[in-house]
């Protein structure tokens, strides 16, 4: 990622890394913070890799219009792309997804065409991708008609083989920040994150465990069909799982269901406890990994995906309301999940959390913070890491009388001495995120067939 850019996209990858929890075995869980990203997810990286795919194969010139069916983060990411590059960009959506998404969609332009009525909430997954694909055949149709070339393009997310090879960068970060992967889990919904992310650590010689994570009700894994509120993952009755999903869910080790219940008990609790806001569906992940942490081998590197942040769920999984008229607040599962998160609570954040500082003697001045000494997270970079002992070091308990004459010797040397000037922090230039050859693997997977 360059330090100064005039592209947004140009901001996309380099995400951090939070290390939430560890085992006594040495097995440490790893949270990859895609909510850092440009639109706050992970889907603004395949939104690009599939606009990139599209003009290297001739089906988008200058003055193109781009269509997908979306449940909001897909569309966010396609509309920060079709505004840079001057397109026109057309969400076909339904009420179901976050209104704060479908905002943020149409303030950058996008033109949202609903497949349901206001006040319908349900999932329409099926409808909205029936009536994208239609919109498109008819522009490019009516354009043959007319003499011209088309210039309307379906991205089509489920079935593009670009989608996956969005995430392979995702994983070469994975790797220059952790060098190995031992465990993988992500939600699943078009499948373009966690079989992308597991193709690339596969080509560079790793074989991960594979654990994807779909919300009950979804039929992806097989199972009885339902309804469900966590948006952007799974496949509701109906639908088709697509190209991706079809062709690698024989990779799983597991094929993890969680309910809403489990995967918004989740993202609360992280909120309420460390401060940490993550969507609904990455709540889901983060709760499957918990709940199997201590049965992966030992010392065993595990990375859950954390597809978006909690912001844009104010008003839904971090609304009381909402959550009680959906019968969807419970105490108890709250209640395992934070025990996990103690049970597990990295020896970082547990020297953090000592009562320590009570001890130590009121200072006469303000204590200078470096506000970039933080041990639980690991930034995806190949810059060197900050010193451990700054990062980790606290204040030393200090007797009575050895605090009585600090604090003399504090008060005299202030009367005779200048302040001390604050510590200049140093940066290290962060490392330019690999793009270079998605476009080549693309037209390696997708060919020249237009879609």
């Amino acid at each position: 990622m360059p330090v100064v850019t005039a592209r947004v996209t140009d901001l996309i990858g380099q995400t951090p890394l939070f290390e939430l929890a560890a085992t006594t075995g040495g097995t440490k869980l790893y949270l990859k913070l895609e909510s850092m990203n440009p639109t706050g997810a992970a889907k603004i990286r395949m939104a690009r890799a599939m606009v990139d795919d599209a003009e290297a194969r001739g089906l988008l010139a200058t003055g193109g219009h781009i269509i997908e069916s979306t449940s909001g983060n897909t569309g966010l990411g396609l509309a920060v792309v079709a505004a840079e590059r001057g397109y026109r960009f057309t969400a076909v959506v339904d009420n179901h997804a976050c209104r704060d998404k479908l905002r943020a969609m149409k303030a950058m332009g996008a033109e949202l065409v609903f497949v349901a009525e206001e006040g319908n909430d349900s999932l329409s997954t099926s409808a909205r991708e029936e009536l994208a694909e239609k919109m498109a055949a008819e522009e490019c149709a009516a354009a043959e008609r007319a003499g011209l070339r088309p210039n309307t393009y379906f991205t089509e997310q489920h079935n593009n083989d670009a989608n996956a090879v969005g995430y392979y960068a995702l994983a070469d970060e994975l790797l220059a920040a952790l060098g190995t992967v031992d465990v993988l889990i992500s939600a699943v919904g078009t499948g373009g994150s966690m079989f992308g992310t597991a193709r690339r650590l596969r080509e560079n010689g790793f074989e991960p465990l594979l654990y994807g994570v779909e919300p009950v009700g979804s039929i992806a894994f097989g199972g009885p069909a339902g309804p469900y509120w966590q948006s952007g993952t799974g496949t509701p009755e109906g639908a088709d799982p697509g190209k991706i999903v079809d062709e690698d869910l024989g990779l799983l080790e597991e094929g993890v269901k969680v309910s809403d219940v489990e995967a918004f008990a989740t993202a609360r609790v992280i909120a309420a406890k460390l401060g940490l806001m993550i969507g609904g569906s990455a709540g889901g992940s983060v709760f499957a990994a918990l709940d199997r942490l201590s049965e992966f081998p030992a010392e065993s590197t595990v990375v859950t995906i954390v597809g978006d942040g909690g912001e844009k769920y104010l008003d839904t999984v971090f609304d009381d309301d909402w959550m009680s008229d959906r019968d969807l607040l419970d105490v108890e599962t709250e209640r395992k999940v934070a025990e996990m998160l103690d049970r597990y609570a990295p020896a970082s954040r547990q020297r953090r959390m000592e009562p320590a500082l009570a001890t130590t003697p009121a200072r006469t001045t303000p204590a200078v913070v470096n506000s970039s000494a933080t041990t639980s997270v690991a930034v995806s970079s190949s810059a060197p890491a900050a010193s451990s002992a700054m990062a980790t070091s606290a204040p030393a308990t200090t007797s009575a009388a050895n605090a009585a004459e600090a604090t003399r010797a504090s008060a005299a040397a202030a009367t005779s001495a200048p302040a001390a000037s604050a510590p200049q922090r140093q940066t290290a230039p962060p490392a330019i995120s690999p793009h270079a050859n998605e476009l080549e693997l693309v037209g390696q997977s997708n060919g020249a067939a237009a879609k």
